[in-house]
């Protein structure tokens, strides 16, 4: 099998889904351009700032797309190409595209609420309760993990560093130029990119040294300034900028593989059960950002709904970055395929972002590029990107946090809802999880992440059926993912008390009841024949 098949079929397919299908779900759900959205309607500058749609694609993509289809397709292909690609490609289309657009569209419609305030709204206070807890100390766990991600990736590649802290300055500056001194976005998009990849040349020459310990505090005050700063000055134009990044990576690898034309060395399935692991249920929780993540509906209902300038935005942004992630997790497959398992192995000591970074630095030597140069940017790239949902992740955790305390009906508020207590509060806690506390419990977010989706899914479904909307393309993405994290939270329940790792069997447990009381409560609602209306349309 040829790798660049895979790879033209791939982008054919999701063209098709993307004009056929994200349509189709568009007409079904209602997207009506002519209704004003919470970005114009609220518009208070700081959260709620309509973007361009590009801009706010670059953000969007930008935020979920980070390390996790890259990790996630690599690491699952001890399975196999064959049931990797074909999850990817059905995963993305009739699930993750799915659970993304409707998260994105169901939080427009909530005023720019997170998908806990969707599950308030139609399902009750308790559900709200239990999926904000839930949701928050995941993020908890985003955090810790990409400050310590990012950190170790600053200290051992230290012009990555020096370019990252550039590109915030560019950003900066960018943001002030468009937004407030009225600067061209095409003008000030071509300067921008010219002077992005100027940033990642000087960052080669001025590497920036430091230990992972100081670059996890300087990330904490990083964190907790993008988190409370208005978004037009920093997220959106930083994260559109990157996005060039990310494209001129994917670009790259294309253009490679169109020169190269590599075969697949890795067989097409490798077994059922593989290094301890069965195919079913931990394929569809490895792939994970590659196929359905539930992060990407908190970036959808927190910060990319404050932001959408217009309702028919909404299939671009939410449905078109999902088939864009999943054309990436494509390429991080191949990068794993066409090389021999020892290759591999050996490649893997150093984490699936070398498999990834090596891969793509090979096909693109095959246009003239050097194999160093290739290596090093797609490095910088992901790290960039790294940053990036690092952010993002504290900006969602501080709004989560804030709705949870906040009490609309009182005219004094809980110091808990204050926008920097909360971020700080945030910061603190995924601070010191990062400096080498978080590992404890990092296995089970996996499984975490994958039920936030079934959860989102389940929450949309809810929401759809109350507005006597279409909401049968989500049932069964619902139930199927529901499965899928019950099965693997009873496989790591087992695990770990067979290891005696009887903490990490705790927080399975409560996942495992929180999955069931939600599920409980929406099935109630979703399978019911008679429902009123609800008024959130």
């Amino acid at each position: 099998m040829n790798a660049l098949l895979l790879v033209l079929l791939g982008i054919i397919v999701f063209v098709i889904a993307y004009v056929t299908y994200g349509a189709w779900l568009a007409k079904q759900w209602g997207v009506d351009p002519t209704r004003k959205t919470p970005a114009h309607e609220i518009n208070d500058g700081i959260d709620y700032v309509p973007a361009k749609p590009a801009v706010l694609l670059g953000h969007h993509f930008a935020s979920i797309a980070g390390a996790g289809p890259i990790n996630g397709p690599i690491q699952a292909a001890i399975f196999g190409w064959v049931p990797v690609l074909l999850w990817i490609v059905i995963g993305s289309i009739f699930v993750g595209g799915v659970h993304d657009f409707g998260s994105l569209y169901a939080s427009v419609r909530h005023k720019g609420k997170s998908i806990g305030e969707v599950i308030h709204t139609n399902m009750g206070k308790r559900g709200m309760q239990l999926f904000s807890i839930f949701a928050w100390l995941t993020l908890i766990l985003v955090v810790a993990a990409f400050t310590n991600i990012v950190a170790a990736t600053f200290a051992s590649v230290p012009a990555a560093a020096s370019s990252s802290l550039m590109f915030i300055i560019l950003a900066l500056v960018f943001g002030y130029a468009v937004y407030r001194k009225g600067l061209s976005l095409k003008i000030g998009t071509v300067v921008g990119v010219i002077l992005l990849f100027t940033c990642v040349y000087l960052g080669q020459l001025f590497p920036l040294q430091l230990s992972v310990n100081t670059w996890i505090l300087i990330l904490m005050v990083y964190i907790f300034a993008a988190s409370v700063a208005p978004v037009w000055i920093l997220l959106q134009p930083r994260d559109y900028l990157n996005s060039f990044l990310l494209y001129a990576m994917i670009a790259g690898a294309v253009v490679g593989l169109i020169v190269y034309r590599p075969g697949v060395q890795l067989p097409a399935v490798t077994g059922f059960y593989v290094n301890n692991q069965y195919m079913f249920p931990m394929l569809f929780v490895i792939v994970a950002c590659g196929a359905i993540s539930g992060f990407h509906s908190l970036v959808g209902s927190g910060t990319t709904s404050k932001q959408v300038n217009n309702e028919n935005d909404t299939k671009l942004i939410g449905y078109g970055s999902m088939l864009i992630e999943g054309l990436l997790a494509i390429i991080a497959l191949i990068t794993a395929a066409y090389i021999s398992n020892g290759e591999l192995t050996e490649l893997l000591k150093g984490g699936p972002v070398n498999v990834f970074s090596s891969g793509v630095g090979t096909f693109m030597s095959k246009f003239g590029i050097p194999f160093e140069v290739g290596k090093s940017f797609v490095a910088l790239a992901v790290s960039a990107f790294a940053l990036t949902s690092l952010d993002t992740a504290t900006r969602l955790a501080r709004f989560i946090f804030q709705e949870f305390f906040d009490n609309p009906e009182s005219e004094k508020q809980s110091v808990l809802s204050n926008m920097y207590v909360s971020t700080a509060i945030t910061v603190l806690i995924g601070g010191y999880l990062a400096a080498g506390g978080y590992s404890k419990i990092w296995p089970i977010f996996g499984s975490a992440n994958q039920l936030l989706a079934a959860l989102s899914l389940l929450a949309i479904a809810v929401w759809l059926k109350k507005t006597g909307k279409n909401y049968h393309m989500l049932t069964i993405p619902m139930i199927f993912m529901l499965f899928v994290t019950l099965t693997a939270l009873i496989l790591l329940i087992k695990s770990n008390l067979a290891a005696g790792n009887y903490i990490l069997v705790i927080f399975p447990v409560l996942l495992f009841i929180l999955a069931v009381v939600l599920a409980k409560e929406g099935y109630s609602i979703v399978f019911k024949k008679d429902e009123l209306k609800n008024t959130s349309e």
